[in-house]
């Protein structure tokens, strides 16, 4: 099952969290907030409830 981590305010901040996670072995996914997509719109950080412990640890490494 997907949780959200985090919702930012435009597709570069959650393209960012995404590399971030994916580089470190955690799968990620980013969807739209609400109908409108695109550069400006707010979109959701999703990763898997498993790996959510694995997230703290890479949060404090940076």
């Amino acid at each position: 099952m997907w949780v959200e981590f985090k919702t930012v305010p435009n597709l570069i901040a959650a393209e960012m969290w995404k590399e971030l996670f994916e580089a470190e072995g955690i799968p990620t996914r980013i969807l739209p907030e609400g109908s409108e997509v695109g550069e400006k719109a707010r979109y959701r950080v999703l990763v898997p409830e498993l790996k959510k412990h694995l997230i703290e640890d890479i949060l404090r490494k940076i």
